[in-house]
């Protein structure tokens, strides 16, 4: 656990302070090239264009990692186990700065421009809808896919659960899944979803926690949070429902001090989303410590 919270501070800090460094290192042409490989040799096999193409091209990446992992955890390579977990880690994270592409957002000086970054922010490629409640959905969505998946998951399951939900989500989602068979990007998309459903049950828990639980809890259950089914639906829709709130809580205060409201900022729900994305995963990193702590003390 203690290699984990590290590994995590770690990969944050990169893509804080290293930003170009990071953003070169996760490029992931190379699977995405390894598919359009496959895809071409394999287009007329039926088993490719199924659960079975899928489990075909992702095998040699992860059996790579999971004898990778097995190996470094002997002892005497740890320091090597635990770089390894940093280097999958970074890899896994993003692959675009979330940070970045909010300030992209705000700070874009014409409609175009503003365009085109609601178009990065945004997880799926050419969904640029700029209403200020879809954008505090994209912000969520695309943490639930680039941070929170990846950490879960490399928590529960190391190195080979970060890398295993990235191949999943480059099969599933993006460029390269459109050019993947029907049958090969469903596949990859109900693993995507069996992955993110407990993430984004977490992330929900999370945010009525840091922000107004009564307005998240009632629009978790109005989405169908409260169902168990293969959807992450409910993640926007209390996003969209806490934001909102903490801006009301924010305009009352100002009344009820009498105190004059300051000029309103522009895109304040976008303002707002990211930075109770940030108090999300910074309880999710004060979590991993209390467990540290714990076991040393026991």
């Amino acid at each position: 656990m203690s290699n984990t919270l590290v590994a995590v501070v770690v990969a944050v800090l990169l893509g804080q302070f290293a930003p170009n460094a990071v953003a070169a290192w996760r490029r992931h042409d190379l699977y995405a090239r390894w598919l359009m490989w496959l895809d071409v040799h394999l287009r007329a096999q039926p088993r490719w264009g199924g659960a079975a193409g899928l489990v075909l091209a992702m095998l040699p990446w992860l059996a790579i990692v999971a004898l990778l992992q097995w190996w470094l955890h002997a002892p005497l390579l740890g320091v090597l186990g635990f770089v390894f977990g940093i280097v999958v880690l970074v890899w896994s994270w993003g692959p675009r700065d979330l940070d970045a592409d909010v300030r992209a957002v705000l700070d874009a000086e014409d409609s175009v421009e503003q365009r085109v970054a609601i178009s990065q922010l945004w997880p799926e490629p050419g969904a640029a809808p700029s209403d200020p409640g879809l954008l505090v959905e994209a912000v969520f969505r695309s943490a639930l896919a680039r941070w929170f998946s990846v950490v879960f998951w490399f928590l529960v399951l190391g190195p080979f659960g970060a890398v295993l939900y990235r191949l999943c989500a480059i099969s599933a989602t993006g460029v390269t899944a459109q050019s993947l068979p029907p049958g090969h990007r469903a596949a990859a998309q109900r693993l995507l979803l069996m992955m993110e459903w407990p993430v984004a049950q977490l992330m929900t828990l999370s945010m009525a926690l840091m922000s107004h639980f009564d307005a998240v809890y009632a629009a978790w259950r109005a989405a169908d949070g409260a169902r168990l089914q293969l959807q992450t639906g409910f993640l926007g829709a209390a996003a969209r429902a806490s934001v909102r709130a903490e801006l009301a809580d924010e305009a009352r205060d100002y009344l009820d001090d009498g105190i004059p409201q300051p000029p309103l900022r522009e895109m304040p729900e976008l303002r707002d989303a990211m930075s109770l994305v940030w108090r999300i995963l910074l309880l999710w990193l004060a979590l991993m410590a209390l467990f540290v702590i714990a076991g040393w003390v026991s």
